[in-house]
């Protein structure tokens, strides 16, 4: 019998659900020696598996396991002095350890829907309770990351066998956040 599909330490024995009581917790950079840490209060929202190429993945994983937390609510608290932001014209200001690349936070500051979030890698975390993913978002994605695409069916089963449901886009409540978004822009929307 075949190995299953690793898609991530997170998820790859299954969803395990967070705690609605959960009030906060640090996340922690993948290094040893000054550590950048930043502080997130309350529970993130939108826990998903991600397969697009910008996001942030452990060794070995396909995806990448990220949330959205209010900006106000997330504190760099230790060592911000190492990090840097990826990618400055990227709608995410992914900022990442200079040493180890893990990425520790990533507001969005320009006009959006999801201005006022900061995206985050709850795995980054000792803490238990954080909102369990999802779904999972952008799958067709990790073709452009090297994936062959002869796997994408057994990778579209696999999130599926873990209890989420795969999307080549976000998820349909978060897809309808943007296109209200834009039909509030353009004018189009009445309320």
């Amino acid at each position: 019998m075949p190995d299953k599909v690793r898609l991530h330490p997170a998820i790859d024995d299954g969803v395990v659900a967070g705690s609605e009581s959960f009030s906060g917790g640090t996340l922690t950079c993948l290094c040893t020696d000054r550590p950048v840490k930043v502080r997130i209060d309350g529970q993130v929202a939108h826990n998903h598996a991600c397969g697009c190429t910008k996001c942030w993945k452990p060794a070995g994983a396909i995806f990448s396991i990220v949330a959205v937390a209010p900006t106000a609510n997330v504190h760099v608290t230790e060592n911000g002095d190492k990090l840097a932001v990826v990618d400055p014209s990227a709608l995410i200001q992914r900022h990442a350890c200079k040493a180890c690349g893990a990425h520790m936070h990533g507001p969005v500051e320009r006009d959006h829907a999801f201005k006022g979030l900061t995206f985050v890698h709850t795995e980054l975390s000792k803490d238990k309770g954080w909102q369990a993913p999802q779904f999972a978002a952008f799958v067709s994605s990790v073709i452009e990351s090297g994936v062959p695409p002869r796997e994408m069916d057994g990778i579209r089963g696999r999130i599926r066998e873990v209890g989420l449901e795969p999307y080549d886009c976000l998820s349909p409540a978060l897809m309808d956040v943007l296109a209200t978004f834009a039909a509030r822009k353009a004018g189009m929307l009445r309320e």
